[in-house]
């Protein structure tokens, strides 16, 4: 929008230079070419009067004011006789003093003038007018005896009439520029109030829901602000208690459960029946999976809440780390954790405190529950460019289908691992909500050779940042 207000300006103040002085310097220009021809004209007539005469004085006057007429002016005097051929003593004969102005001006007593062009003028300004014998010499009335040819060299006149132009063109390029600039402060200011409502809704898309905007600018952009905070302020209200209720309700739900659970234990412990032990068992193992679907909840309401800022972390350090913390469950079932890749110790990401080891333990728990024993879980880091650094976790369990795979990141849905069908259903929701608000991506796709590949796709830390920042350590998590 700036710089079309920019071009509209400058257009605007284009048209109207263009009005103003286009107009008075094609008047300037024809005042010049008219005073030019006029006293070019004027000098030929007088020329040719003192030829009418028809006395030696009167030659020799011609004789003197064409050499003088030469050395003063860039102009050149040319003079023939009525038969078109002889000369007149002392003037030189012209080179061709047949031409169509010369019998013009002899034959018909016409004066020309050539300017040797349309469109403005050619080199040489061309005046020729007859020569009327006057006095003792003319015998009869009207009787021509010769004629006067003037040639005006058109240099000077280019000249000038270049400063004319270039002048004015020069100035409107200043006047141009003067309007740019002024036009882009104009702009600036008057679409202000919009990019702060741009900058606001940028923010709110980011899922900062506290963002607002200023209430400046005209009525109407006051008006559009002060509803769009409105609007902010209500959904921010709403998904805050939203927020606060799950996680309200997660919390107190795990002091019951926790109480069931033990009660259950001590209902077991003190039974002797099979048959009420079997269904003691079963409803522990209900309360159980409650237990982590109530905990899944109360983590993705905090994955939820406000997004904090990104930091850079040191990428393999950190891989590394949660690798050395979920090893030893691995090797309870003979699973191997490999780590591989291109990415070296110096590529560094950007995500919230915390953020990436949660996403980590959820997607390293969900690949080892689905690994077979004696299977490998692959860990793959690769720095795929300055737009991305790319974490692929591999396992060789039952992989999913397309379908499957469309609908894992929903919410309490639970695949099909092999000890049966587990879990709150929340891991990957929970992994797809941190590395969405920390601007990356997450996607799931078939591993070679059978099994899952999760991909996710970080942001890498641009250039003048910080060079070097630890991970934190983290106690394993599992939204499971």
């Amino acid at each position: 929008m700036i710089k079309r207000l920019i071009v509209s300006y400058v257009a605007l103040v284009a048209v109207a230079l263009a009005a103003f002085t286009v107009p008075v310097a094609l008047t300037l220009t024809a005042q010049l070419r008219g005073d030019t021809e006029e006293s070019v004209r004027r000098e030929a007539t007088t020329m040719a009067l003192l030829l009418g005469d028809g006395d030696a004085p009167a030659r020799q006057a011609l004789a003197r004011m064409a050499a003088a007429y030469g050395d003063e002016t860039p102009g050149l005097v040319e003079v023939v006789a009525a038969d078109g051929r002889s000369s007149m003593p002392p003037l030189p004969l012209p080179e061709h003093p047949g031409d169509a102005a010369f019998d013009a001006a002899l034959a018909h007593g016409r004066t020309t003038v050539d300017w040797g062009s349309s469109i403005v003028w050619g080199p040489q300004l061309v005046v020729t007018v007859p020569v009327y014998a006057r006095g003792e010499a003319a015998g009869r009335e009207d009787r021509i005896v010769g004629a006067v040819r003037v040639r005006y060299e058109t240099a000077d006149l280019t000249d000038r009439l270049w400063k004319i132009w270039g002048f004015r063109a020069i100035l409107a390029v200043g006047v141009l520029a003067v309007a740019a600039g002024l036009g882009a402060i104009v702009a600036r200011l008057l679409t202000k109030p919009l990019r702060q409502l741009n900058d606001m809704a940028s923010r709110f898309g980011d899922g900062d829901l506290t963002a607002r905007s200023p209430v400046t600018g005209p009525r109407e952009t006051q008006t559009l602000a002060r509803t769009l905070n409105q609007g902010a302020e209500r959904l921010d209200t709403l998904v805050a208690s939203q927020r606060i209720f799950v996680a309200d309700a997660s919390h107190q739900l795990r002091t019951p459960l926790t109480a069931l659970r033990l009660s259950l234990d001590n209902i077991a412990d003190g039974v002797d029946d099979e048959f009420v032990r079997e269904d003691v068992d079963q409803a522990t193992a209900e309360v159980v999976r409650m237990s982590r679907l109530v905990s899944g909840l109360l983590v993705l309401a905090r994955a939820e809440a406000k997004v904090s800022a990104p930091e850079p972390l040191a990428l393999r350090e950190l891989v590394e780390q949660r690798l050395s913390v979920w090893r030893p469950a691995a090797d309870e079932r003979g699973v191997t954790i490999v780590l591989t890749g291109d990415a070296d110790a110096r590529l560094r990401v950007l995500a919230g405190p915390g953020n990436l080891d949660q996403v980590l333990d959820n997607v390293l728990s969900n690949a080892l529950e689905v690994s077979p024993d004696q299977g490998t879980i692959t860990v793959r880091l690769e720095a795929g460019g300055p737009e991305e650094a790319v974490l692929e976790v591999l396992d060789q369990g039952p992989g999913m289908s397309a379908a499957e795979q469309a609908r894992a990141f929903d919410r309490f849905w639970r695949g099909q691992g092999l000890t049966g069908r587990s879990g709150s259903g929340l891991g990957l929701a929970i992994v797809k909500q941190l590395v969405t608000d920390d601007g990356g991506g997450v996607a799931l796709r078939d591993a070679p050779g059978g099994g899952l590949c999760v991909r996710i796709g970080l942001r890498p830390v641009a250039e003048g940042q910080p060079r070097w920042i630890s991970p934190r350590p983290a106690a394993p998590r599992s939204g499971g």
